[in-house]
């Protein structure tokens, strides 16, 4: 939680940056929206970057949503989002202009839980997760979750559902999980969501990925979801093996979302990049992940427009290196390619 208050803190006093200025060569950018890319963006591309090329990028760690409204309101150049904008957005980015979608990189939703005395991770399927999303499973001794964990001594313990409360795109990938798994979710919740409107079981909330990792840690019996960079380091942090399309069980981990990667199929990737990354195929891959796109309009200022150009390029070159260092999975070479076209697109007027 320090980290994202700092994070904020930078953000707002540079909120009258609006996208470009200040720097060597008058190229500083500055962009807010997700925190599941946060941690790789903030910590270790700008300052990369700053090194390399000798220009500020400045990232406001707010959330998804928040994010694409500062893109809309024009306050930044860019927005990160792990929910691509969907159909009523577009239409209103239309509004000011052609808008982008450029992937970045590859991340893992884990399902973590607070219950100290369990020292082997706990197996979820998808609908038994929609299930206590629901409120249909309240006990983690609950038969249906025994059944999937018969060489663990479950307790008779209440669970205590922890979700984002802020606009979210590790939400979206979460939800947007559920929904493919769960007939009884798509039905009562719907689809994938930024905001869904939570099933009254989820009584705690928290805002951003470390809010939810904070509050699970605190909270007995606790189950939550957050991408899986936050959980580095923490080795009080517990999280669980989910089921896959091949109905294995596997653990959230740098090579489970690199085997996700590995199973996107180029077919099923539009033009304009909007795509899921949720239920793929494959023996090895982790069920609950998905990409982090940065979001822009493609009319910038002849200034915001080189600098965007330029730093994106990178990212999609010389940052994709760093992303497993940091348990996130690059893209896959034919996407990097498709992505450079977007950020080719970008024209100063």
């Amino acid at each position: 939680m320090k980290r994202a208050i700092v994070w904020t803190l930078v953000g707002l006093a540079l909120g009258a940056l609006a996208g470009c200025s200040g720097g060597k060569s008058g190229q500083r950018i500055s962009g807010s929206g997700s925190t599941f890319v946060a941690p790789l963006l903030a910590e270790k591309w700008a300052p990369a970057y700053k090194k390399a090329r000798d220009r500020e990028v400045d990232y406001n760690a707010v959330g998804s949503g928040a994010g694409i409204k500062d893109l809309m309101d024009k306050q930044v150049a860019f927005a990160c989002s792990d929910a691509p904008l969907n159909h009523e957005q577009m239409d209103k980015a239309k509004e000011t202009g052609d808008v982008i979608h450029v992937p970045l990189v590859v991340g893992a939703v884990a399902i973590m839980y607070n219950l100290p005395d369990v020292k082997e991770p706990i197996h979820f399927t998808g609908p038994i997760l929609a299930d206590i999303y629901l409120g249909k499973i309240s006990k983690w001794n609950d038969e249906r979750l025994k059944e999937v964990n018969k060489d663990v001594k479950l307790p008779d313990t209440p669970i205590a559902v922890v979700a984002r409360s802020d606009g979210s795109g590790t939400s979206f990938i979460f939800t947007g999980y559920l929904a493919k798994v769960s007939e009884a979710w798509k039905k009562d919740v719907g689809e994938a969501n930024t905001l869904p409107k939570w099933p009254q079981a989820v009584k705690n909330q928290e805002k951003g990925s470390g809010g939810v990792a904070g509050l699970v840690q605190k909270t007995p019996g606790a189950i939550g979801y957050v991408e899986l960079r936050y959980t580095r380091g923490k080795e009080d942090i517990k999280y669980g093996k989910v089921e896959n399309d091949a109905k294995k069980f596997v653990l959230p981990s740098l090579d489970s979302t690199v085997a996700a990667t590995d199973n996107l199929k180029e077919n099923d990737i539009p033009d304009d990049l909007r795509f899921s990354m949720t239920n793929l195929g494959g023996e090895e891959t982790y069920p609950i992940c998905g990409a982090v796109w940065a979001v822009m309009f493609t009319k910038q200022k002849p200034e915001t427009a080189q600098a965007l150009k330029d730093f994106f390029s990178w990212v999609l070159t010389t940052g994709q290196e760093m992303c497993k260092p940091e348990d996130y999975a690059p893209l896959p070479k034919a996407l990097v390619e498709r992505a450079q076209k977007k950020v080719d697109s970008i024209k100063g007027e």
